[in-house]
């Protein structure tokens, strides 16, 4: 009988061993990821206690289908698809509308160059792969301070903080990025990417489903015609929802899973994401920047691009696979605010150790 009594207590014992850990896995917040640039994201907790901050713009993305009049107190809408359109001349869909536009939008949209923005969309809709696309648009402004909500609206709800029924209305301001501080290089078209394949700084990366990647899906153009199948020539395939830890709570994986993932991936070149319309890829581009990769861009127009039966540019279906280290020595220095000077001086001395000169861009 005392033998039955002790395993019974063992077996309990192990159990609420296993409940805490879940628990403590589960209250896992963002500071405690360890992500080199915890600063791009924001968790529940982080803005309730921030929200009164006078240069804190918090901003709905999400499209009106998926609003359910749930607001964060305080928030402006500003839907993330105002800053795509289509270039129906071209057959092309989900184009970038450009920084001037995009500054006009800002502006009137009430967002300061010195604002702290943050963004947030919903689980229903990709969690944070709407929110990604307006924290690229950012980033090629040269914006300095912008967050994106991680498991947005949900997890402001579900933290069980209050809730407004709209927006607040917009007060316009004049948005003007100085010229110096844009930052184009983030921004790749296909014409670049063509002029650098074959070039090893370049590494291309088609966050997209494997049967897209491999040309067993087919995508359509704007015609409704299926595009070419198959990926951009040496792309590699991480598709961008293996970016959480999980496809229920859309949480983003730690970063040293999130090192995992990315094994093979040089933070001392350059990484190329794209997907078909440049949503998907933008998350993928997000989570990059937020493991501390300095040298990202989005090719925005994408597969709707590449793709398009007119345009003639090159495509394979041979799946690369990357190989590799763990990326993450050279992202931490750069995320402990390492000189610029130095930095550039580390990756030009990385090139030329082997005697290889990219040809730049």
């Amino acid at each position: 009988m005392k033998q039955k009594h002790s395993i019974r207590f063992s077996i309990i014992a192990v159990l609420l061993g296993l409940g805490v850990f879940w628990a403590l896995v589960s209250a896992q917040d963002v500071a405690t990821k360890g992500y080199p640039n915890e600063n791009f994201l924001a968790d529940a907790q982080w803005l309730n206690s921030h929200i009164n901050d006078p240069k804190l713009v918090i901003v709905d993305v999400r499209e009106k289908k998926y609003l359910k009049d749930v607001f964060i107190p305080g928030a402006i809408h500003l839907e993330w698809k105002q800053f795509q359109e289509s270039a129906t001349a071209r057959g092309i869909g989900g184009v970038f509308i450009g920084v001037d536009r995009a500054q006009a939008i800002l502006g009137q949209a009430g967002i300061a160059r010195g604002d702290t923005v943050v963004l947030y969309d919903t689980i229903d809709r990709d969690g944070g792969a709407t929110s990604s696309y307006l924290f690229w648009v950012l980033d090629v402004l040269g914006h300095g301070s912008k967050m994106v909500l991680e498991r947005g609206i949900e997890a402001w709800v579900e933290a069980g903080f209050k809730t407004a029924a709209g927006p607040r209305p917009a007060e316009p301001v004049l948005y003007q990025a100085p010229v110096q501080e844009l930052r184009m290089d983030r921004w790749a078209d296909g014409a670049f990417i063509q002029a650098r394949l074959g070039d090893p700084f370049y590494q291309i990366l088609d966050v997209r489903s494997a049967d897209e990647y491999l040309g067993v899906k087919l995508n359509e153009g704007l015609d409704g015609k299926p595009l070419k199948a198959g990926h951009i020539p040496s792309a590699y395939n991480v598709e961008y929802k293996q970016n959480w830890g999980d496809g229920k709570s859309k949480a983003v994986k730690t970063y040293a899973d999130l090192q995992t993932l990315y094994a093979g991936l040089d933070p001392n070149r350059s990484v190329i994401t794209y997907c078909h319309s440049g949503r998907r890829g933008s998350f993928s581009y997000f989570i990059l920047r937020l493991m501390g990769f300095e040298n990202v861009s989005l090719y925005d127009s994408s597969w709707f691009e590449w793709g398009n039966n007119g345009l003639f540019f090159p495509v394979e279906t041979q799946a690369r696979r990357l190989v590799g280290g763990l990326p993450g020595a050279s992202a931490q220095d750069a995320a402990k605010g390492a000189p610029l000077a130095n930095q550039k001086k580390s990756e030009a001395g990385s090139k030329s150790a082997g005697g290889y000169v990219s040809c730049g861009g």
